[in-house]
C-alpha cells in the first residue's frame, strides 16, 4: 500500500507519493494546523492571508478534512475573516461552504464548513471570565510600556497594543511578535516583557480559582520547552538566537490539540457509521490528560476495521538540549507535537499507517522556528538530513514522516493538486 511505504519513512520529501495518497485513499482523515501550514507566519496576525486556490480545494475533501488550531474561527483575528477576504464575498463563502471546518481554540470551538460555531462543553461563566482577559492583557502591556519603554512614541505604543492583544473569545492571547521586532537586540528587556506576561497569566489563574473556576483554565505558551514535572508548560525565554515564547494564551482546560483529535475522530466515525464511539455529547474537555490514556480510550471504543488513514499536519515541534547537574536533557515541546504524537501512536496501535507531516515555517516573518537542513547527494537528489528538533535528540519519540522544506506554499501546491485529482475521481 502507498501509505505503508510513506509512514515508515523519516523526513521524506516524496511529495508525489503524498499527493497520490491524499487523492486516492477513500478512508482518510486529515487533521491540519493553520498558521505556518496553509498561510505564512506573520508578526501581526491581522495581516494574515490565505490563497484562494487552497480555500477552494478544501471542500473537495469534505468529511475527510478538519483543522485543529490554537487560533480561532471567529473574532477580529479569526480565520473566518481571512477566508472572507480571500474570496471577496462573505455571502459566497457561506453559500458555497468555504469556511474551514474543524476545531479552534485548541479543540473547544467547533465550526462546520458553513461557519456555524459552537462551544462543546463550555459554560457561560467560563466564557464570561475569558471576555475580561483581553483588557487585563492590555493594561499589563500599557504598564510595561510606561515603566520599561517610556521613550516610545504614542504611535508606536498604540501599534504594539493593537497587534499584541488578541481578543479571542475562547483563547485570549498576548502575542509579542511586534514587541520582539521593536526590541531587536535587547534580549534582556524582551525577557522582562515575557516574565511580565507570565506573571499576568499566573495571576489570572489565581483569580479564576477565587471565582470558583479553579479547574476551568490553563496557560499555553508557544513555542514552549515542553512540560514541567508539575504539568504546566515551560516558557522559552528569549536568547540571542530566538525570541522563544511569543504567544501567552489563556485557554480552557481540556483545550489541547491531542484531545481535539479524539473529538474529530468521534465525529468522523459517526459520519461513516451513524454512531458516535465516544457518545454524541463527547467533547475535547472530557478527554483524558495523559497520552497513554488517550490511546487506551481509542483502543477501547473504535472499531479497528474502520480506522482511517490519519494524516496530521503541523509546523510547531521543538526539542532543545539543556545541560544541568543531571547531564544533557532535552526539552521537547511545540503546540503540534502532542497531536502528531497521538496520531502516530494510533497508527502504530491499529496498524493503520498514520502519517505525521511537518511544514517548515522558518521562512516566515517570525524567527522562532528552526529550519530543516537539506543536503544534495552525488546523484543531485536533495534529502532532509536534520529536522526541526535538536539534532542530538536521537531518542525523540516523535517521527516526522514527511517534510515540506519549502513551507506552506509548497504544501498548498501539493494539497491543491491532490484535491483536483480526488474530485476528478
Amino acid at each position: 500500500m502507498v501509505e505503508t511505504a510513506l509512514h515508515r519513512q523519516r523526513l521524506s520529501i516524496d511529495h508525489g507519493m503524498f499527493e497520490q495518497l491524499l487523492a486516492t485513499t477513500e478512508n482518510l482523515l486529515i487533521i491540519q494546523d493553520l498558521d505556518g501550514v496553509c498561510m505564512g507566519l506573520v508578526k501581526d496576525p491581522l495581516t494574515r492571508v490565505m490563497d484562494l486556490a487552497y480555500v477552494e480545494a478544501v471542500p473537495k475533501f469534505e468529511g475527510h478534512f478538519f483543522v485543529l488550531t490554537n487560533g480561532e474561527h471567529i473574532g477580529q483575528r479569526g480565520v473566518q475573516g481571512i477566508v472572507e477576504r480571500t474570496v471577496g464575498d462573505r455571502a459566497s463563502v457561506q453559500e458555497k461552504g468555504l469556511y474551514l471546518p474543524g476545531l479552534g481554540a485548541g479543540g473547544v470551538q467547533w465550526q462546520d464548513r458553513y461557519g456555524q460555531v459552537s462551544y462543546p462543553g463550555v459554560s457561560e461563566a467560563e466564557l464570561a471570565f475569558l471576555a475580561e482577559v483581553p483588557q487585563r492583557i492590555e493594561q499589563q502591556m500599557q504598564q510595561f510600556l510606561s515603566e520599561q519603554m517610556p521613550d516610545l512614541s504614542a504611535e508606536d505604543q498604540q501599534h504594539c497594543l493593537a497587534s499584541s492583544v488578541l481578543d479571542n473569545a475562547a483563547s485570549p492571547t498576548a502575542n509579542l511578535n511586534t514587541f520582539y521586532e521593536l526590541l531587536e537586540g535587547q534580549t534582556e528587556l524582551f525577557q522582562r516583557l515575557q516574565k511580565s506576561m507570565q506573571a499576568l497569566m499566573e495571576a489570572l489563574m489565581a483569580e479564576a480559582a477565587e471565582r470558583g473556576l479553579a479547574d476551568s483554565f490553563f496557560v499555553h505558551y508557544a513555542p514552549n520547552l515542553g512540560r514541567s514535572p508539575q504539568g504546566g508548560e515551560i516558557v522559552w525565554f528569549a536568547d540571542q538566537g530566538s525570541s522563544g515564547t511569543t504567544d501567552f494564551q489563556f485557554m480552557l482546560r481540556g483545550a489541547v490539540k491531542e484531545a481535539g483529535v479524539l473529538a474529530l475522530l468521534n465525529r468522523y466515525y459517526f459520519a461513516r457509521t451513524g454512531q458516535y464511539p465516544l457518545g454524541v455529547n463527547f467533547n475535547a474537555r472530557q478527554a483524558p490528560k495523559e497520552m497513554d490514556d488517550l490511546l487506551l480510550l481509542v483502543k477501547q471504543n473504535f472499531d479497528p476495521a474502520l480506522m482511517p488513514l490519519m494524516v496530521g499536519i503541523g509546523d510547531t515541534v521543538t526539542s532543545q538540549g539543556v545541560t544541568s547537574n543531571e547531564g544533557l536533557e532535552f526539552k521537547r515541546g511545540g503546540s503540534d507535537r502532542n497531536f502528531l504524537q497521538l496520531l502516530q501512536n494510533i497508527g502504530q496501535a491499529f496498524d493503520s499507517g498514520s502519517l505525521t507531516v511537518y511544514i517548515d515555517s522558518s521562512g516566515g516573518e517570525l524567527k522562532n522556528r528552526q529550519a530543516v537542513r537539506l543536503e544534495t547527494g552525488a546523484d543531485g537528489v536533495p534529502t532532509v538530513v536534520e529536522g526541526p528538533g535538536d539534532p542530538r535528540d536521537s531518542a525523540d519519540p516523535l517521527t516526522l514522516n514527511l517534510v515540506f522544506p519549502g513551507g506552506y506554499r509548497q504544501y498548498c501546491q501539493t494539497f491543491q493538486a491532490a484535491a483536483k485529482r480526488r474530485a476528478a475521481g
